[in-house]
């Protein structure tokens, strides 16, 4: 049964591929409306997938993350819009060269095919991988959890619906399917997909890692920090904690973990404290942490602990390299932010922390395609091949040589 259905998309993708970039946005465009007419049905069936979450005891922040309303919905449908004006990237000519035997060599961005996508909670994923793919030219195989099934279900069938008179409807698949051995048998089907996203926490990402023929890319687990510098500001530092805890603590790119400067910590975690105390965020501190301020205390796995939560863990460090080294080896190498006035500090940690985004007295909430100028992301890559941090529309494509002749031979 799954053999059939990728073997749809598989040949569906090669029509795909064909087809011109004003049809491709014409699709994108068909979307975009279909999502709008269909608010109220969206609302309907996302209902479902909330009562059954709050039935199953998830936490109020995942559930928050699985919600669409009216306004969602319209942002959903109307980002597309950026989407559709973004120049199209199949076919550039990344590269010329001419050899000395007159061969002309051109590096072309090529879709890769079929890309694979296994995700949690948020159902807008859904929308914003189909439309990615669409506009590169890739078809998609979508595995949403069960937790947001009957949003997915809707989403999929209303996009499915918009493009089915323009290409062939299999471009966009949905595997319906809770069961976890469908999961793992999607897995290993190499010879239908050519590149598989997990987006999700850590234990989806390490699960689909340890069970898969498919060249990944690791995307998603966001164990974030922010440092704040013997130089910092102390104001500055606040805002941007407050905003990178609290804002969406959900989401990937919000902090789990903040490193203080041990020169200004008698001043920055009481200011720290009393502001996420009226907001409800619990503090759990390391031994040198609880001599300052009063709160929970802070185990070992907390530092490595992807919350999605408003829970933040807080190191006091000696200084900057104790805060590099700390941060290197507990981060998802995800995001990372320094607060701080001095160059040489700010200079030596965008430098030394090996993660895909590294800030400056700004909010790590920035690491996303939009924010980013790229219009959307199919995803945030935290690994180093072949793409790195949001990955807009030239990271889900490869490339390929053409190559020109004259008769030239070897």
């Amino acid at each position: 049964m799954l053999d059939e259905i990728l073997n749809k998309t598989k040949i569906a993708s090669t029509k795909l591929y064909k087809l011109s970039n004003i049809k491709r946005n014409e699709c994108l465009k068909l979307i975009k409306d279909n999502l709008i007419n269909n608010i109220d049905l969206i609302i309907k069936e996302n209902n479902k997938d909330i009562i059954n979450a709050k039935n199953n005891n998830l936490s109020n922040s995942m559930i928050e993350r699985l919600t669409l309303n009216e306004k969602r919905i319209k942002d959903l449908a109307n980002s597309i819009d950026n989407l559709i004006k973004l120049d199209d990237v199949v076919g550039e000519v990344i590269e010329k060269t001419e050899r000395g035997n007159g061969l002309v060599i051109e590096k072309v961005r090529v879709p890769f095919g079929v890309i694979a996508s296994i995700f949690e909670s948020r159902p807008n994923v859904c929308v914003d991988i189909a439309c990615l793919c669409l506009k590169t030219s890739n078809a998609c195989v979508l595995k949403g959890g069960s937790e947001a099934i009957n949003t997915n279900i809707c989403l999929v069938n209303i996009m499915k619906e918009a493009i089915s008179n323009i290409v062939d409807d299999n471009v966009i698949t949905l595997i319906k399917s809770t069961d976890r051995e469908v999961t793992k048998e999607l897995l290993y089907k190499k010879e239908y997909i050519d590149l598989l996203i997990p987006r999700g926490g850590k234990g989806l990402i390490q699960f689909v890692i340890n069970n898969t023929n498919i060249p990944y890319i690791e995307t998603g687990a966001g164990n974030c920090h922010l440092y704040i510098h013997e130089d910092a500001d102390i104001d500055m530092a606040i805002n941007i904690a407050i905003n990178a805890k609290y804002q969406r603590p959900s989401v990937c790119n919000s902090i789990e973990n903040i490193i203080v400067d041990k020169k200004i910590s008698n001043i920055f975690l009481p200011k720290l404290k009393e502001v996420f105390d009226k907001l409800k965020i619990e503090i759990r501190g390391d031994s040198e942490v609880l001599k300052v301020i009063n709160c929970n205390k802070a185990i070992d796995s907390d530092f490595d602990t992807e919350y999605n939560d408003y829970i933040v863990s807080i190191k006091i460090v000696n200084d900057i390299d104790e805060a590099i080294n700390h941060i290197n080896k507990h981060s998802t190498h995800h995001s990372e932010s320094i607060i701080t006035n001095n160059v040489s500090a700010y200079t030596k940690f965008l430098d030394e922390i090996d993660s895909a985004c590294v800030y400056h007295n700004a909010s790590t909430r920035f690491t996303d395609g939009g924010e980013f100028g790229f219009g959307a992301e199919i995803g945030i890559s935290t690994q180093k091949l072949h793409a790195r941090g949001p990955m807009g529309l030239k990271e889900i494509c490869s490339y390929k040589y053409k190559i020109y002749g004259k008769g030239q031979i070897r």
